[in-house]
Order: structure tokens, then sequence, then C-alpha cells
């Protein structure tokens, strides 16, 4: 028989281990992702352009991730909010900061090297977003009697989500004046004849995305998360980088805006004769390439959620 003594802990042990067993299953109640509702999103990380400039030692393909120029990685900053419409689905929207930039001088490919263009540009961006949780599992309790009796469980909660969304950004292309060696706005200088004859018409600085992703979400408690996710975005635009179709006459672009607009246009090395002078038939010499561009981002994320408040029940006196 169990002495006193015994029986007090064995009592013990198996009421915490019954609390631990209650708690390690919290998560997989049916309404137990309502505790998970609302949730602040802080993110950091880098991002990367997709698009007519710099990229591999190889004519570019915007849009594929292979062309990316590491040494061109730039800081990817998010503020988002998270609101569980349901257990599997999520609707976010965010407001991000994005760096982005491109230089001809870091391929070896002779024609973009020869072209000699270069910008930078940030991005920022308004996103909302749906998210489908594609998985997600729960770690079961572990007990301890290293340090006690009885260890809370270590219970975490893991969804994998892929979505997809819309959003719009702002952009403002700059290059390097080579007279100078500052940055100028480039948008403003015309540069493949926006506004005259034959040239195409000025693009705007704002267009709309498409973010399209996966993301990893960790819940480690009732208030705390973490997560990684990495998010490509297409655009409707192809000037991102000031960069899209053929080169303008120099002349006819200084006499309209000025040597600055004719000097930006075309600061190619010459190291390929007529690389930008039209054709005998007078097709003009290209500058970039119709395919929009693109651009993508890696982050960790750390979450704040804020659960809701149990009701207090008022006693009522009898008297």
């Amino acid at each position: 028989m169990l002495n006193n003594k015994n029986y007090i802990l064995v009592l013990l042990i198996s009421g915490g281990i019954s609390f631990n067993s209650l708690y390690s299953q919290a998560l997989a109640r049916p309404n137990a992702w309502k505790k998970y509702r609302k949730e602040v999103i802080l993110s950091v990380g880098a991002s990367g352009f997709l698009g007519d400039l710099g990229g591999r030692n190889t004519i570019g393909k915007d849009n594929s991730p292979v062309d990316l120029e590491f040494s061109k990685t730039r800081v990817a900053v998010s503020a988002g909010f998270r609101y569980k419409l349901n257990k599997n689905i999520n609707w976010n929207s965010s407001f991000n900061f994005l760096s982005l930039a491109g230089d001809d001088k870091l391929t070896t490919e002779q024609y973009r090297n020869n072209r000699n263009l270069n910008f930078k540009s940030n991005i920022y961006e308004l996103a909302t977003r749906v998210e489908f949780g594609i998985s997600s599992f729960k770690r079961p309790g572990v007990y301890s009697l290293k340090k006690s009796l009885v260890r809370t469980s270590k219970t975490r909660a893991y969804e994998l989500l892929g979505f997809v969304g819309i959003g719009v950004f702002y952009f403002n292309p700059k290059g390097i004046d080579p007279s100078t060696n500052k940055y100028v706005s480039l948008q403003t200088l015309h540069t493949e004849g926006q506004g005259l004859t034959g040239g195409p018409k000025q693009y705007k600085r704002v267009s709309i995305s498409l973010p399209v992703g996966v993301a990893l979400h960790v819940i480690l408690n009732k208030y705390w998360s973490v997560g990684m996710e990495l998010c490509y975005r297409k655009t409707f635009t192809d000037y991102i980088d000031d960069v899209s179709t053929t080169y303008y006459d120099k002349a006819a672009l200084e006499a309209a805006y000025g040597p600055t607009s004719a000097l930006m246009s075309d600061p190619s090395k010459g190291d390929i004769p007529g690389f930008s002078s039209p054709a005998g038939d007078g097709t003009r010499a290209q500058r970039g390439d119709k395919d929009k561009d693109s651009y993508m981002s890696l982050q960790v994320t750390v979450g704040r959620f804020f659960p809701p408040k149990r009701g207090r029940t008022k006693l009522r006196s009898k008297f």
C-alpha cells in the first residue's frame, strides 16, 4: 500500500501530466485557431530585382530568379496585419519597403556590359493577399523531470502557407550621371524619347503588383510567432529600371530635354561599333525588352497575437 507521501507524489505527477496533456491538445480543439485570429507582423530581409539591367552573365530573362544579381541584393522591410478567416485561410495586408538596383557593369555578357546602364529605386508598396494553409501539425507535449517533477509541455503549431494577392506600388528609378558621378532621376529625362515623335508614352511611377509566394508560420505561444516567407511580385510596368524599348536619337533628346537626357539615354562604352545606332532601314537599336519587370523578397517574420479577452462572470447577490 502507498503511504501518504507516496500517494501525494503520485497525485502531483498525475495531475501535472493531465494538465500538460490538456495544454498540448488545446491547439487541436476545433475553435483553438480563434485565439490566433489577430496578428501584427514585422518582417525584415532581402530584396532582388528581375528586369533588364544587371543579372547573370547571359542575356537576361525577366521574371526568372535565375537572373538575380546577388551583389545587388538590398533590404526589404514590412509591417502588416494578419486575420484568420478560418482555420486554414488568412487575410493579410501590409506596407512594404524594398530597395532595388541593377548595373550592367556586373555582367560579362558583351552586349549588356557594353550598354553600361545602371539604376536604383526604392519601392513603396501597399498589398493585400489571401493565404491558404497547405499543412499544419502540432508537436506533442514534452515532459521532463530534470528541474522539477512536472514541466509545462513545449507545444508549437506549424503552418505552411501559400498566398496570392494584389498590390499597388510607387517607384522612381535613378541612375548615375557619368559627368557628375551623382544619381539623377530618370523618368523626367525621357531617356527613350517619351513624348517625342515616334517615341513611347511617358510611363507612370505607380503600378500594380501581383504578389505570390510561400510562408512558414510557427506559433510559439498565445502571444508570439516567428516565420519566414518568400514573395515574388509580377508587375505591369517595364520601367522600374527605366529601360524598356529602343534607343532614341540623342540629338533630338538633347534638343528637347537637355544634354543629361542624351547622356543617360546612351552611356554605352563603344566596344561594339554601331551598338546604339539605327539599322540601315531606320529601325532603332534595341535598348531593352518589352517583358514586364518583377522583383522578389525573402524575409524573416515576427508576429504578435492579440487573443480575445475572456469574459468575467458577475456574481449576483441573492439579497
